[in-house]
């Protein structure tokens, strides 16, 4: 008798293992028993993690970060979407879409989007540009293709290659972003997928030409193992969304197939940089407002004229 109480102990306790050993978001573990961000194990300790906050002024300029090229971007198609338990996710791994150019050591092949974000509109996106976090960010994530570089080392700290794109509210709707909106509402819980409407990825993405100016780190995955295998590039033009469409994300979706938790805050907290460098393409940077160099040209010229008399 002692032996089956031991046995159905045992059992009982084995679920609750199980929770305690699987990672989650905060907003997650204040409400079960799961692994947060500051606990999360494997690869998530080490010292070349992301997401990280970049100092736009202190970002060096390398000038063999020049254009991407994007192949297969324009491809319209009705792609599945998926709703894994931490995101939304857009499976691309059956397609010909690929990357090359912006300084990467090969051609990277896309496999899957996916995003993060918030229901507060200043707290949503992983990475932060001189400390300002948006509302969401969108990941489209690369595998480098083998026989396109000279190092084809597995495992290398460049073998991902993620293409990062800050989402702010603007002040009309995406006509680009609705289908993949519009499919939240068929993937609510875990372990559903659904189809959604074609679209390209460019219907995603701000022009092509608004993309020569992004940053660029070596990094990690942002949830584990946090493998340290990642080339990041984060886009300074952002895309923007319908205040609606970005709360669709928090109102559609959840953590749980109770329905308890909306699935939102999933963003790990900002990771230190170290003694890393964050490089930027020439022309990358804040910029100054459009009126500030008009009213200057005059005020240099008359300081100009003075000293000349």
């Amino acid at each position: 008798m002692q032996l089956l109480f031991a046995l159905l102990a045992l059992g009982a306790l084995r679920p609750l293992a199980g929770e305690e050993s699987h990672w989650c978001y905060e907003i997650q573990a204040s409400n079960y028993s799961c692994l947060g961000p500051d606990r999360w194990q494997e690869d998530c300790q080490k010292s070349r993690q992301s997401p990280i906050n970049i100092v736009t002024t202190k970002a060096e300029v390398d000038h063999s970060l020049g254009p991407f090229h994007f192949s297969g971007y324009e491809q319209r198609k009705a792609r599945v979407v998926e709703n894994n338990g931490h995101s939304v996710m857009v499976l691309l791994g059956d397609e010909e879409i690929s990357i090359s150019g912006g300084g990467l050591p090969a051609r990277y092949r896309a496999t899957q989007l996916h995003l993060h974000w918030s229901r507060e509109l200043d707290r949503g996106s992983e990475h932060s540009l001189d400390g300002e976090r948006s509302a969401m960010e969108m990941h489209i994530v690369h595998q480098k293709e083998t026989g396109t570089s000279g190092n084809e080392a597995q495992d290398s700290e460049d073998s991902i290659a993620v293409l990062a794109f800050l989402v702010e509210a603007g002040p009309t709707e995406n006509e680009g972003f609705q289908p993949l909106v519009t499919a939240l509402s068929a993937v609510p819980t875990p372990g559903i997928n659904t189809t959604m409407a074609p679209s390209s990825l460019w219907d995603l993405l701000p022009p092509e030409e608004e993309l020569r100016h992004y940053f660029r780190y070596m990094g990690s995955l942002t949830t584990p193992a946090c493998s340290e295998t990642v080339v990041w590039t984060v886009f300074q033009e952002p895309i923007r969304l319908h205040r609606d469409q970005i709360l669709e994300f928090s109102s559609k979706l959840y953590y749980d197939q109770e329905r308890k938790i909306n699935m939102m805050d999933n963003v790990r907290p900002l990771q230190h940089l170290g003694d890393r460098s964050v490089f930027k393409s020439q022309a990358a940077g804040r910029l100054l407002p459009l009126s500030l160099p008009t009213l200057l040209v005059p005020t240099l010229s008359c300081v100009m004229a003075g000293l000349l008399r």
